[in-house]
């Protein structure tokens, strides 16, 4: 093993495609190129490799095949595959028998491949350190363990004691985590609806922390990303031959969240055949993998998620009533960004710090003028978005200084939705104020005529001006009925 920045192997039959990839990655890693399998293997044989990125469709041997042969012998390099293509099949194929880290769905964006490639260069750095921990282990077991149960300690403590959503003083996030915490201590499901990027997963999250179960295992699944085959066996696991590609048995995140939480994200995009099952687990409290006929007791809390109205879409038979029911014995309501001004400088503060962190890019902090462009702004990705706007100054910024400039044109215009469609039409207009003012009282002359179907009485009433005033402007601006 040698220092420096981690070593990622890139492996695609397309040069351009290379060449873009290197491109991206190269500032921050070692990057190796191959051209095809026979290529990438030559190259593990001789240099010491973290990770390997490898397209899916190549002729000859596809991605897939060769992260299987990885796999077998280099146990510890962590694959990625890039593939334009979701077919569930391949997607369980790939999990089972090559041990695919992550999907790099194409089209893929720089900021977002960059991201992923190094959680899996982290990945691979804790596993080793891992392997020495274990060794560590063996020969100071007693010692070890205590430490061990002195952090746990620790932590249990520490969580009871802190907060984890960043909010201020005056924000209605202070209700939602009030009614979160009380609700915490009691083993009931609990649904959380608001729309997407709110931080519904931060707050489930909060709730398991603050329960007694918060020293066992919290396991999400976004049940949006999955097809529904894929989905069951996710959760529910699987018997080896139970479909094309399951080559073992798989223990499903139910069993792996045994004694703790599972938090089921996009929870109304699940399928009818699915909710059934679901709905089966949670009455009888116990899951059968698929291709089994066994079943399995399992002891979990569920937290569920979704940015739908829930009772509309059983209303319209969409989703089981006896299901919605079972999941949502508490509800709480995340509301979106927008209405939360109050809370963006805290969490903008909080995000910088942890995308610096993910960047290892040190920066000065926002100015005020930023900051109130943050403020003004609508957010209607809410965190999510606002997290990725960070995301991007960071990566923009030269001297780490976070100005306005470095900020999307959206965000610096700022506004409601509807102050954006506005002004947008108002950057279309050109020449002097002069000629925008009049090009803004034809539009609206025009407007006025059309909707009242040019009625010329009727519009020149609503616009304040006479029959003669309204027929000369019209004469001024060439605005002729075409409606006929």
């Amino acid at each position: 093993m040698t220092g420096g920045p981690p070593t990622i192997l890139v492996v695609d039959d397309e040069p351009r495609a290379l060449q873009t990839l290197r491109r991206v990655l190269d500032e921050d890693f070692r990057v190796l190129t191959a051209n095809d399998a026979e290529e990438a293997i030559a190259v593990l044989e001789t240099e010491f490799v973290q990770v390997v990125l490898s397209d899916q469709r190549m002729p000859g041997t596809t991605g897939v095949e060769l992260l299987r042969r990885v796999r077998t012998r280099w146990p510890d390099v962590v694959r990625l595959i890039i593939s334009g293509y979701t077919d569930p099949a391949d997607m369980m194929s790939a999990i089972n028998d090559a041990g695919i880290y992550q999907f790099v769905h194409k089209p893929w964006q720089p900021e977002g491949l960059l991201l992923t490639v190094k959680r899996a260069a982290e990945l691979h750095r804790l596993q080793q350190q891992n392997e020495l921990l274990n060794l560590e282990l063996r020969s100071a077991e007693p010692v070890l363990r205590e430490r061990v149960r002195t952090k746990r300690e620790w932590a249990r403590e520490s969580v009871l004691h802190r907060d984890l959503i960043t909010r201020a003083e005056d924000s209605p996030m202070n209700e939602v985590c009030r009614l979160a915490y009380k609700v915490a201590a009691y083993n009931i499901p609990v649904m959380l609806t608001g729309a997407s990027g709110t931080g519904k997963e931060l707050l489930a999250r909060a709730i398991h922390y603050r329960s007694s179960r918060h020293d066992q295992p919290f396991v999400v699944e976004n049940c949006a990303a999955l097809p529904e085959q894929l989905l069951e066996s996710e959760l529910f696991g699987h018997k080896r031959g139970a479909f094309t590609g399951a080559h073992e048995d798989r223990q499903g995140l139910f069993q792996r969240a045994d004694g703790g939480t599972i938090f089921l994200d996009e929870i109304g995009e699940t399928s009818p055949g699915f909710q059934v099952k679901l709905l089966r687990v949670l009455q009888e409290g116990e899951i059968r993998p698929v291709g089994s006929s066994q079943t399995v007791r399992i002891d979990v809390r569920v937290i569920s998620a979704t940015n739908r109205d829930l009772q509309e879409e059983v209303r319209q038979g969409n989703f089981r009533e006896d299901l919605f029911y079972r999941l949502s014995a508490f509800q709480l309501h995340i509301p979106p960004l927008r209405e939360r001004p109050m809370d963006i400088p805290l969490l903008a503060d909080y995000l910088l710090g942890e995308v610096s962190r993910v960047l290892d890019k040190p920066v000065l902090g926002f100015d005020q003028e930023t900051l109130a462009c943050l403020r003004r702004y609508h957010w209607p990705g809410n965190v999510r978005q606002l997290q990725n706007e960070i995301l991007r100054m960071v990566a923009l910024t030269e001297d780490g200084r976070l100005s306005a400039d470095l900020l999307s044109a959206a965000v610096v215009r700022g506004g409601t939705e509807d102050d954006q469609a506005e002004l947008d039409h108002l950057s279309r207009l050109d020449g002097s104020l002069k000629d925008r003012i009049e090009q803004l009282e034809a539009a609206i002359i025009r407007e006025v005529l059309t909707r009242l179907r040019w009625n010329k009485s009727r519009a020149a009433e609503e616009l304040g001006l006479s029959r003669v005033g309204l027929r000369g402007k019209l004469q001024r601006y060439g605005i002729e009925d075409t409606s006929s």
